[in-house]
């Protein structure tokens, strides 16, 4: 990445249910934070999947399942929704002002296209078993955006081809790895993912 300014962080994504791994990374590479943050509390962290389905008559042979109407299916996805985006906000102003280096992208796991409305949402079976996961990527991406940042979305097959030429060609299993051996644990495959994201992101956004 020579040549880019060394003034800006990027920051990589990995969500898994509310909660997200952030990996930021310096525009040369090194690694400046490792977090796990969670976007919402104290709700469903599934409602798209679970109260959604219950309400259209999916799953009701499970344990957890409880009576729900489309309604209040509705009405429930809506306030995660907002606590999402409340919570990404909150997270990512934290994240900034932690940072000494400001950060000046995100990159967030591609999005699969989903129905335009919640309910169209819940009716489709595939689009269903997604959106919960769309719903706190877009969040980040949304609260990204709104301050500023680049919001760069990528490919989980093909980020860490990215990465390794965004470093000039390198080992990137064996940058990941190092990396993880200087901060320490927890070091798994998403934090790997994640530093990932934010390599390829940070050498897209590199001047030619």
């Amino acid at each position: 990445m020579k040549g880019r300014s060394q003034r800006r962080a990027t920051l990589g994504v990995v969500e898994h249910g509310n909660a997200a791994v952030f990996v930021t990374v310096a525009a040369d590479g090194s690694l400046l934070d490792r977090r796990t943050v969670e976007l919402t509390r104290g709700l469903p962290t599934h409602p798209y999947h679970h109260e959604g389905a219950w309400a259209v008559g999916r799953y009701l042979n499970s344990p957890w399942a409880r009576p729900i109407s489309l309604a209040e299916a509705i009405s429930l996805i809506k306030t995660v929704h907002a606590a999402a985006e409340r919570g990404a906000r909150e997270q990512l102003d934290l994240l900034a002002r932690e940072i000494a280096i400001p950060i000046g992208a995100i990159a967030i796991r591609a999005c699969p296209a989903l129905p335009g409305t919640i309910e169209e949402r819940i009716a489709d079976n595939r689009a269903q078993v997604v959106a919960d996961s769309v719903m706190y990527r877009q969040a980040l991406a949304s609260e990204a955006a709104a301050r500023g940042w680049g919001v760069h979305w990528y490919d989980r097959d093909l980020v860490l081809r990215a990465a390794a030429a965004a470093l000039g060609g390198v080992d990137i299993d064996a940058h990941l790895l190092a990396m993880g051996r200087a901060i320490g644990p927890p070091w798994q495959a998403k934090h790997r993912l994640a530093a990932a994201a934010a390599l390829a992101a940070a050498g897209a956004d590199a001047p030619g």
